[in-house]
């Protein structure tokens, strides 16, 4: 044992160990091998999962087949699974109209309190709340029927800036089959001054024959434009006073005169006492 015990240290510096030794370094390496397998399965398996979105065996519940991932097209990715659900209606949003008076007394309190800018916030918050009360009374006071067309309820509609009265739209429609009148009550800048430069200038020549466009009128004693093309029918446009105007549209309305006897039934003389036009 003693001998054994001096041998070792010079046969191990000989090399005359050297084969048992490259025997279990072999060894060794073949357990390093193993291992380094089972750990590129296990991320190959991995990467799979993530690329395909699925482990082997079970279905795709991410990107289905033929689904187009593409950020170019259709099947946009969105990050939202196919599994959740979709939505498939509700009652969306009401429209609820500011409270006026709610309105006056925080605009009141806010600027004695110095809070100018909540003080206009709500001051102009009660402007809208006004005018949208004025829309709904004024469709209200619209007949029911024209020349025979029953009103479109669900086309009813109002629409404010709030800014005292620069902005406010009120649109009512009647149908039957293809014959069709709309009735628009606007504040429109831009289309007033338009007209009232037409109506004001006698530069602009009334022509006689089949090419005219657009002419003067007069609807229950207010000067107003009316005009005609192929493609959208008839339209009458009257001023208001100084910053509101009323259009009528008529789409296949036989004729001129047609489109006028409809646009007299409406009391034009209510619409501008309740929108404060002299």
């Amino acid at each position: 044992m003693k001998t054994y015990g001096k041998l070792l240290p010079l046969l191990l510096a000989m090399g005359m160990l050297a084969p048992a030794t490259t025997n279990a370094q072999g060894f060794l390496n073949k357990i390093k091998q193993k291992a380094n397998d089972a750990a590129e399965k296990a991320l190959d398996k991995k990467t799979d999962e993530l690329l395909n979105g699925k482990k082997k065996g079970e279905e795709n519940t991410t990107n289905p087949p033929n689904a187009n991932t593409s950020n170019n097209g259709p099947g946009i990715n969105t990050g939202t699974s196919t599994g959740s659900p979709r939505n498939k209606g509700g009652a969306g949003l009401v429209t609820t109209p500011p409270d006026v008076k709610e309105n006056l007394t925080s605009a009141e309190a806010s600027f004695k309190a110095a809070n100018y800018g909540e003080a206009r916030y709500s001051l102009q918050q009660a402007i809208l709340g006004v005018e949208m009360e004025i829309g709904q009374e004024l469709l209200k006071s619209l007949p029911e029927t024209i020349a025979s067309l029953p009103k479109q309820a669900d086309k009813d509609q109002v629409t404010s800036s709030g800014w005292g009265w620069a902005g406010l739209t009120i649109h009512r429609e009647y149908l039957k089959e293809d014959k069709q009148l709309s009735m628009t009550i606007a504040n429109n800048a831009l289309m007033m001054n338009a007209i009232n430069l037409y109506l004001n200038n006698s530069a602009y020549a009334q022509t006689t024959g089949g090419n005219q466009k657009w002419k003067q009128t007069k609807l229950k004693g207010n000067k107003a434009v009316i005009e005609y093309d192929e493609s959208s029918g008839y339209k009458l446009s009257v001023p208001l006073g100084q910053s509101s105007m009323i259009m009528f549209e008529g789409i296949n309305f036989a004729t001129e005169q047609d489109l006028m006897a409809a646009a007299s039934q409406f009391d034009i003389d209510l619409i501008k006492k309740t929108l404060g036009e002299k």
